[in-house]
């Protein structure tokens, strides 16, 4: 398969371009374009197919078998219509006149230099040799290759000639101590790689590859585009360095043959010139690259017949070319040369043979009558040389050294030293520069070739670039009428990897370029909005990702309300229990005379009943939505109205305990139960709760928060404890006291009395503490209204333990037994004690 391509690019190489038949009509001509003048621009211009060494052949014998290059023929035509534009100013050279006298000129080691010499010398052979007495060249013009004018320029630095170069800007031309005496007339390539990353940029184009030469504009090129590809993150896929020598370009495509066809990136920049490339484009199209989008710099000769081009070609070109004005008169002058009114033009004959034959007949593919960009410079080369004749007249005038001496032509050396200070606006209004240093950016335009069967094609303008406009307006395209491959009306993809769609994230591949990534999905609560976003944006805590991590959402409030089954429920519960409560006192009010009211101090019940009536409904704090106040109210509430009912029940075990030991004989602390001291632990213990409550809202009072994380999509309001210390202290002293009546209770659990209530306070007091030992770690398990409900049910449940464990018992002897309610048999049981104790 190698071999094979290898044979047919080799077989491509020796095809000729075009050719003319022999004719008889401009045999008897000099291979010249001439039109006399006062002073006179040389060009060299390449008008024949390059490569073809013929320095042992007579200069004129053998024009009629050598293929011509049509197109370039424009290049003499330009230098005719500005020079003729110029005679006709009489405001310009006053009563001097231009002239022009361009030759071919080749490729050769020694043949680029013959006709350079014939020109400007009269002979080739004899160098340092003048034939011409007349010799009346003041520029030279060369182009468009840069390496053909290169070659001339050590040459024409030798004499002093001004050399004015029509081509692309060459960068390895701005060498001033090698050429100081060249000016590039077309503006400044600087911006290209600027204007080639916005294109790729406004087709979403990543991943590309890179064709470049090994010359200067090369090693220029290579790292603008890369830096500014880097800056817009576009990554490189290949990057490939061409040699200029034909048979190493053959060698290093076959080597990278694979790499460019089977990569991913169907974008490919081709930097070159057209010296370099005119044999291989073919090859590289035909045979090596397939279906993939070129863009190119304008120095790409496209014209050339392509035979094998089908409609739809495989490949899309996109040509940056210089950006031109239309030149006034310039078609007309075209469509209106002939050989009769150039009679000495050589080229003009080889073209168009009959004396009234038009340019106008040739197809546009073969010949194109709208100027060029090389054309347009030379152009601005003519015009440039003429200014600086006007300025070197006017300046002789003044000093009087060359008066009306028409005879006398200026040396170059003379027009030189007013070139280089050149500064003016054409006819067709652009402004005009050859000083390198001041000279203007160029603008582009974006053209895309339309091709068709048999080389036909056309130039379709589908956009412009300007460097000069702000930034992110320079470059307009119209997309609609790009030409894409065959059976498409999209641009093609050109990615290393597909675009993260919303709700992902790019994640770099490791060992791979930028471009290369993978596509992660969001974490909770974070989402992506748009495509390609490096990371995911978390959401506010009032707002919640949805499903397909693409967008926030409003939060609904959420918080323990009446309205919802479970706040219904733990109302109805506080409510009950609360009313419960109020019954129990009412019976125990009612039944105040009786004696086991009066034998477990009917004072200390009476508050024990109303600390836990505010115990249950402290618990309704907890419900609806919460603010400052009720966030407040609910840690006092709790704290102050838990440590009366917990320190009564204290009183009520200490009372019942020096009950026993003052009335058994020899005791001597009757003076404790006579003074009432047990009924002073309540206040006592009361001021101590108050105190830390009052030292927890002054450090850190307990205020409203939010929770996020307990429930997807809501937001939950509940009240933060503030100093989660202060809590645990409050409620550490509440455990401190219960724990203080379980041990009192039950060293007094076998005291004998029928109403003693003993047992009852201890296992009370074992409720209380088992309830709140289990609130600690489900409270910390729980999250959201579930921590709300659980310290809710602790409340509920403790307080229920201490109503029912302390007066179910009483109020089942007093409603449902009264005959156990007697005083008769309280001392029967106590005589019968004494009696067995003595």
């Amino acid at each position: 398969m190698c071999s094979l391509i290898f044979t047919l690019l080799l077989l491509q190489l020796l095809l000729p371009v075009s050719s003319l038949a022999g004719t008889s009509c401009f045999s008897t001509l000099k291979p010249r374009a001439h039109l006399d003048g006062d002073a006179m621009i040389a060009g060299f211009i390449p008008l024949y197919t390059l490569g073809a060494d013929r320095s042992n052949s007579d200069a004129s014998g053998h024009e009629e078998t050598k293929p011509f290059i049509f197109k370039n023929y424009q290049f003499v035509l330009a230098l005719a219509f500005a020079v003729e534009e110029i005679n006709k100013n009489p405001d310009l050279l006053y009563n001097w006149t231009l002239g022009f006298e361009t030759y071919d000129i080749e490729s050769g080691a020694w043949t680029t230099f013959q006709n350079p010499f014939i020109c400007l010398f009269g002979k080739y052979k004899i160098p340092n040799y003048s034939c011409k007495n007349d010799r009346k060249a003041i520029a030279v013009l060369t182009g468009p290759s840069g390496i053909i004018s290169a070659k001339i320029g050590t040459m024409l630095e030798l004499y002093k000639f001004p050399q004015l170069t029509f081509g692309p800007f060459q960068h390895d031309l701005t060498d001033h101590n090698k050429f100081p005496a060249l000016y590039q007339m077309a503006s400044k390539d600087t911006s290209m790689a600027t204007a080639m990353v916005s294109l790729l940029l406004h087709f979403r184009w990543n991943w590309v590859g890179l064709l470049t030469l090994q010359n200067d504009d090369g090693l220029w090129i290579l790292p603008e585009l890369k830096a500014e590809m880097a800056k817009n993150r576009v990554c490189v896929a290949f990057d490939i360095a061409i040699p200029n020598h034909v048979v190493s370009f053959i060698f290093k495509i076959m080597a990278r043959y694979n790499q460019m066809n089977k990569s991913s990136a169907n974008v490919l920049i081709i930097y070159g010139d057209n010296e370099s490339f005119v044999h291989l484009i073919m090859c590289i199209e035909k045979y090596l690259i397939k279906g993939k989008v070129f863009i190119m710099n304008s120095q790409w000769d496209l014209t050339m017949k392509r035979r094998y081009f089908i409609l739809g070609s495989l490949h899309v070109p996109l040509i940056f070319s210089y950006h031109r004005p239309d030149v006034s008169g310039f078609t007309d002058f075209v469509k209106a040369v002939n050989p009769s009114k150039y009679p000495e033009d050589f080229f003009l004959a080889r073209l168009n043979c009959p004396n009234d034959a038009s340019l106008d007949w040739l197809p546009r593919q073969v010949f194109d009558i709208t100027m060029s960009a090389d054309s347009y410079n030379i152009y601005n080369a003519v015009y440039a040389v003429a200014q600086a004749f006007h300025e070197m007249l006017l300046h002789q005038t003044e000093v009087q050294t060359m008066g009306n001496r028409k005879g006398m032509v200026p040396s170059p050396a003379q027009l030189h030293l007013f070139l280089k200070h050149i500064q003016f606006h054409n006819p067709a209004g652009d402004e005009v520069i050859l000083g390198e240093q001041r000279k203007l950016e160029a603008e582009y335009d974006i053209v895309n070739i339309w091709n068709f069967p048999e080389g036909l094609q056309l130039e379709v303008k589908i956009g412009k670039f300007s460097s000069c406009t702000l930034h992110g307006h320079q470059m307009s395209l119209f997309q609609d009428t790009v030409q894409w491959a065959i059976e498409s009306i999209e641009p093609p993809h050109s990615v290393c990897s597909e675009s993260c769609g919303p709700g992902f994230r790019k994640s770099p591949q490791e060992e791979n370029a930028a471009c290369c990534f993978d596509c992660i999905p969001c974490s909770e609560n974070e989402m992506a909005n748009m495509t390609d976003m490096e990371q995911c944006v978390k959401c506010p805590d009032h707002q919640f990702a949805n499903t397909g991590g693409n967008k926030c959402l409003l939060r609904a409030a959420s918080f323990l309300a009446y309205g919802e089954p479970l706040g219904i429920a733990l109302a109805c519960m506080a409510l009950g229990s609360s009313t419960l409560t109020a019954v129990v006192l009412g019976v125990f009010v009612k039944y105040q005379n009786t004696p086991i009211v009066k034998a477990n101090n009917q004072a200390l019940s009476y508050i024990l009943l109303i600390s836990l009536i505010f115990c249950f409904l402290c618990s309704l704090l907890y419900i609806g939505r919460p603010n400052t106040v009720t966030c407040i109210l609910q840690q006092t509430t709790f704290g102050v109205a838990f440590t009366v009912a917990v320190s009564t029940v204290l009183a009520k075990t200490v009372t019942v305990v020096l009950a026993f030991k003052v009335t058994s004989p020899g005791r001597k602390m009757r003076w404790l139960l006579a003074s009432g001291a047990p009924n002073f632990i309540i206040p006592i213990c009361i001021l101590i709760q108050v105190t830390l409550c009052g030292l927890w809202l002054w450090i850190s009072p307990p205020f409203i928060d939010t929770d996020v994380h307990s429930e997807h999509g809501h937001l939950i309001i509940l009240c933060n404890k503030g100093s989660l210390t202060a809590f645990y202290c409050v409620l550490g002293y509440l455990g401190s006291l219960a724990l203080a009546s379980f041990s009192v209770a039950f060293l007094a659990r076998n005291l004998p009395d029928t109403f003693n209530e003993a047992k009852f306070l201890t296992f009370s007091m074992l409720v209380f503490c088992s309830v709140w030992l289990t609130f600690l770690p489900v409270y910390h398990s729980a999250k959201g209204k579930l921590m709300v409900a659980v310290e809710i049910f602790s409340i509920l449940a403790s307080s229920a333990g201490l109503l029912g464990c302390i007066f179910a018992p009483k109020c089942y002897i007093i409603l449902v037994r009264p005959e156990r309610n007697v005083l008769h048999g309280f001392r029967g049981k106590t005589h019968t004690g004494r009696n067995t104790s003595s």
